[in-house]
């Protein structure tokens, strides 16, 4: 009797840390619906008059095409951006013709709404912008001797319409993320007229080689053929982060036999 009465504590204590716990999970926050109701239009820098971003529905547009829209929610008293990176911006002011918000400079960016929407032409989309029918090809070739036979290396450095995002700040002080465009490079060798390798390479290839933060960041910019020797044909490529210093040099060897492997360069 002593034993089931001890049980019953224990369980009793059981179900109320239970219980306990199930109160305090965090409660997703609330959107502000009226809130973005009143944010649909163009909005425009109240002092010089500039077109700022325009929002339509869950998204904010950029006059600056480079620039990718961002998914939005007005919780409490913050305009909260979802982009590469989760942004929150006080709200100073609003109503149905102003929008006043701290950038993450501390500025207070104070926008007002446009009476017409004349000014949504300066919202071309990238998309819209971006056609890899009219970017060039740009194509590079080597001649080399090896054991008195001559090969000519070949690098077709190809725009895709692949997106790659990098977060940076705008003038206003927005978090925002550039839009660029990766590369797709294809490679051969050829002895004289016999193709004796080809292959298109994409950054995904350098995986196992470079960070994964790198490699999501990062453009295919550029590809070099440097030689041929004992080991095969050799290239080499680079791949950047886009606006910075950051680059990792990686030399491809295709074997004789038609085999390609990756090695970061020394």
């Amino acid at each position: 009797m002593k034993t089931k009465w001890m049980l019953g504590i224990i369980l009793g204590a059981m179900l109320s840390a239970c219980s306990s716990v199930s109160n305090t999970q965090p409660v997703s926050e609330k959107e502000d619906t009226t809130a973005k109701q009143l944010l649909q239009g163009l909005w425009m820098d109240d002092v010089t008059s500039d077109p700022i971003f325009r929002i339509q529905g869950d998204t904010i547009y950029y006059t600056d095409a480079s620039i990718a829209p961002v998914s939005f929610k007005v919780i409490k008293d913050s305009l909260k951006t979802y982009g590469s990176q989760t942004t929150s911006y006080h709200i100073k002011k609003q109503n149905a013709y102003s929008f006043w918000i701290q950038s993450t400079l501390g500025d207070i960016l104070q926008l007002r709404k446009a009476e017409t929407a004349a000014d949504s032409i300066n919202f071309e989309q990238p998309d819209e912008l971006h056609s890899t029918e009219s970017q060039a090809v740009m194509m590079k070739d080597k001649v080399v001797y090896y054991n008195q036979v001559r090969y000519r290396g070949y690098a077709y450095i190809n725009p895709s319409s692949i997106k790659v995002y990098q977060p940076t700040l705008s003038e206003e002080g927005l978090e925002v993320d550039n839009i660029y465009y990766d590369n797709i490079i294809h490679i051969c060798v050829y002895e004289g007229k016999n193709e004796l390798f080809a292959k298109d390479i994409r950054k995904q290839d350098f995986s196992g080689l470079i960070p994964d933060d790198f490699c999501q960041r990062a453009i295919l910019s550029d590809m070099d053929f440097v030689n041929v020797n004992a080991r095969g044909y050799h290239y080499q490529a680079t791949l950047c982060i886009p606006n910075a210093a950051s680059c990792y040099l990686i030399n491809l060897y295709v074997s004789f036999n038609g085999e390609i492997t990756y090695e970061l360069a020394e």
